[in-house]
Order: C-alpha cells, then structure tokens, then sequence
C-alpha cells in the first residue's frame, strides 16, 4: 500500500475520498488542541519551580495529537494516518516513563525496560485479528479483520493507566484519582471507538451516517487533559492543601 492510498477506516468516512468527508472526525480534534492550550495556561499559574521540560513536552505531544489526527480526518491517506498514530504511540511510552519514573519513584533502568515491555505488548495487541471462530495472529491471505474495529491496540494503555493510577493512590498521592477517572473516560471512550462501524447505520444526521468515532476525539481530549493535569500534581499528596512549592524538589525534575 502507497503512502498516498486512501484509507477507509470509519463510518463517516464510508468509499468517500473528499477532504470534507468526515466533518465531525475532523472539527472535534479541536478538543486536542483545546485541551493542551488550557494545560499550558494552567501549567503557567503554577510556581516555576514545580514545572518541568517533560511537562511541556507532554503539552506539545497532546497538540500535535490533535493536528496528526485532524489531518488524517481531512486527507486519509496512509501517511497522514502514521501521523495520527505516531504522536499517540508516543505520548502513551512518554506518559508511562514519567509515571513510573516521577510518581513511583521506579529506577531509570528499570522504567526504561518497564516501557519496552509496554510498547512490544502494545505492537503485539495492534497485530491480533479476529476471525470466526477466534483471535489470534492469522498468516498473509486471510479473511481476519481488526478486532473490536482497531480499538484492541490501546487496552494495554487501558491497563497500565488502571494499574498504575491504582498504585499511586494507594500511595495517597494527588495524581492517583486523576489517573483512574482518565481511565474511566477513556474506558468509555474505547467503546465509542469500537462501535462506529457497527452503529454505522443506525446514526445518520441530514442523510450522512456519522458513526461514534467522533466521540472518541471529544472523550480522549478529556482523557489527555486528566492525565496533564496528573502530572501537573506529581508529589502532591491527595489529603494535603495544594500549596506553592517553594523549593524545586522532586516534583520540579525531569525524568529526560
């Protein structure tokens, strides 16, 4: 397949290769962008000294989500399609490094080996495909598809956002009850993702069937914007008042 090929991987899309084919995939990637410019002026009211660079890297990824994702929508082709997925893959290995690293205080070494481990579990869950009968990894020349419409690839992400978000609120840390209700969103946010060609037919506004792959957009801006925000909070512990940090301690490195 050509990096020029046009793909057709969602419902309001359909067989139409037009820039406009996908209206509502294409405007609710403003919820990305929203969401990193609010992280950013929210970012900037805080003490200098408890901010830093992987903040803003962190800011910068969830904003060129939304300007990958938004040209996919608008073009659909392969290579805009890798950069709508290139910057996500990213921000999950980044996000997880640094809350391995700066909210479990988990060693270097083994955070790195921790998101190596991540990211091949991740490739491997992108390969399954489902076919009757099963799932599995079927050889070239089959008839499998893509499990639960593609969206099986991101339930690793699900998982580590449930487990470590679980163990940084045992921790009685700020960021814990941030992480689980950005799993919580994007548990519901996955479904939207997994049912647009299946309630294809059954939503159409003015003639156009539309899907729910839009609701994915608005509900993983939510998604990324918790996560921001927990990371915005990393040493803070949930019982304590949110007072400036006057000194740059641990919450003020960087794990780069």
């Amino acid at each position: 397949m050509a990096l020029s090929d046009h793909v057709y991987n969602y419902c309001e899309r359909g067989q139409d290769p037009g820039l406009w084919a996908e209206p509502l995939n294409a405007v609710t990637n403003g919820g990305f962008l929203l969401a990193a410019i609010v992280a950013l002026g929210l970012l900037l009211r805080r003490p200098a000294a408890s901010r830093s660079a992987d903040h803003y890297l962190l800011i910068a990824l969830v904003f060129i989500i939304g300007l990958g994702s938004l040209a996919f929508h608008l073009f659909a082709t392969k290579a805009t399609g890798l950069a709508d997925t290139i910057p996500i893959g990213l921000f999950m290995l980044i996000y997880l490094a640094f809350a391995l690293n700066r909210l479990l205080q988990v060693p270097p070494g083994w955070t790195t080996l921790l998101v190596i481990a991540f990211a091949g579990v991740g490739a491997a869950a992108m390969q399954l495909r489902c076919f009757d009968g099963g799932i599995g990894f079927p050889g070239e020349g089959s008839d499998a598809g893509p499990c639960l419409n593609g969206s099986v690839g991101y339930l690793p992400a699900l998982c580590a956002m449930l487990i470590v978000g679980g163990l940084v609120w045992a921790r009685g840390m700020a960021a814990g009850k941030l992480i689980l209700w950005a799993a919580l969103v994007f548990t519901v946010s996955v479904t939207f993702r997994s049912l647009d060609m299946a309630l294809c037919g059954s939503l159409v506004y003015d003639g156009h069937e539309i899907g729910t792959h839009f609701v994915w957009h608005l509900l993983n801006a939510v998604t990324l914007f918790l996560l921001l925000l927990a990371s915005f909070r990393a040493g803070e512990s949930s019982a304590a008042p949110r007072a400036p940090i006057s000194a740059r301690d641990e919450d003020g490195g960087s794990f780069l």
